[in-house]
């Protein structure tokens, strides 16, 4: 029986470990659910293993805002206490605060 359990949680903020990149938590996947093709076109040597958490987040750099999918090795928690500026941020979570942000939807 495969079991899990996802390190970061919905309203965390985490940067990917060698991107530029940092963003909040919206959803988890228990293990890889994305597309093949999303996933042969990362280098071979750089591909994450499917079976552990992968991420959907908020995402954020120096120059735009976009959704990232990202593995649980490739990321660790943001601790800086600077909020993300995430334009979508409103439509699914409170203000920052305490270093992440509470949900502000219904969840099924």
């Amino acid at each position: 029986m495969f079991k899990t359990r996802a390190k970061y949680h919905l309203g965390q903020v985490v940067r990917h470990r060698k991107h530029p990149f940092r963003g909040v938590v919206f959803d988890v996947d228990a293990m890889f659910s994305n597309t093949d093709e999303w996933y042969n076109a990362i280098p071979e040597d750089s591909r994450p293993k499917k079976d552990q958490p992968f991420y959907h987040l908020l995402a954020e750099n120096d120059q735009s805002f976009y959704v990232a999918y990202v593995s649980e090795q490739n990321l660790v928690a943001d601790y800086s206490g600077e909020p993300v500026e995430h334009p979508d941020l409103d439509d699914l979570f409170g203000p920052f605060e305490d270093g992440q942000y509470p949900l502000q939807v219904q969840l099924n």
